[in-house]
């Protein structure tokens, strides 16, 4: 279920009704400067899709009708998800949007969860500010080796936290854990790890300094 802290409810958006026309629409959208709102049907309930201000200074420029409704120039009205969707989810969905559209349990519209959100939600997970460095660590795809390579680490320090990335999809053998270590982690408690982790068959391709310049 997605965090709801991470939405944006109706109530906080500025949003259009279906009948609005594209020349009502533009001036919303240039006098908050969204480069798109989310366009709902008369009853405020039901998402109908988002409109962009350049699909309208497009539409504007070749001369068409500004009192058509913004029906007319709708965009990702399929792109949504339910309140529901697991966190996971949302990466498949949201990609180039600005937003993507969150419906509650009856389908209605609940609000949005903006991609600078679930950015932020990202960094916040890689834990930067109470983090010192990050190790890769090249893992076997085989049951046990993460717990191995945790403990051997947490024999000198606590783990702050962990994130397991594909970065090299032609390694279908292993696996690249990220472990961030915790502000209290100096260069010579890491040289200890990456010791250890070598003596055990773990190989560590990269250590990132989360604060080069402290």
């Amino acid at each position: 279920m997605i965090f709801n802290s991470l939405i944006k409810t109706k109530d906080q958006l500025t949003t259009l009704p279906e009948d609005a026309t594209l020349a009502e629409a533009l001036t919303v959208l240039e006098n908050t400067g969204f480069r798109c709102v989310p366009v709902l049907d008369k009853t405020g309930t039901i998402f109908r899709g988002n409109i962009y201000k350049m699909h309208i200074y497009r539409h504007k420029s070749r001369h068409g009708d500004m009192d058509l409704p913004v029906t007319s120039l709708l965009k990702n009205s399929t792109k949504f998800i339910s309140i529901k969707a697991a966190f996971f989810n949302v990466f498949f969905t949201i990609r180039d949007l600005p937003y993507i559209a969150v419906l509650d349990e009856n389908n209605h519209f609940y609000g949005i969860l903006t991609h600078s959100r679930v950015l932020r939600m990202l960094a916040e997970a890689w834990n930067i500010n109470a983090g010192s460095y990050v190790l890769t660590v090249t893992v076997p795809d085989e049951r046990g080796a993460l717990v191995t390579a945790a403990k051997e680490i947490t024999r000198f320090t606590d783990i702050a936290n962990v994130i397991s990335l594909n970065l090299d999809p032609t390694q279908t053998h292993n696996k690249q854990i990220l472990f961030t270590l915790p502000a209290s982690a100096d260069q010579a408690l890491v040289d200890k790890i990456v010791k250890r982790l070598n003596r055990k068959g773990f190989e560590v391709p990269e250590i990132e300094d989360l604060h080069p310049n402290y």
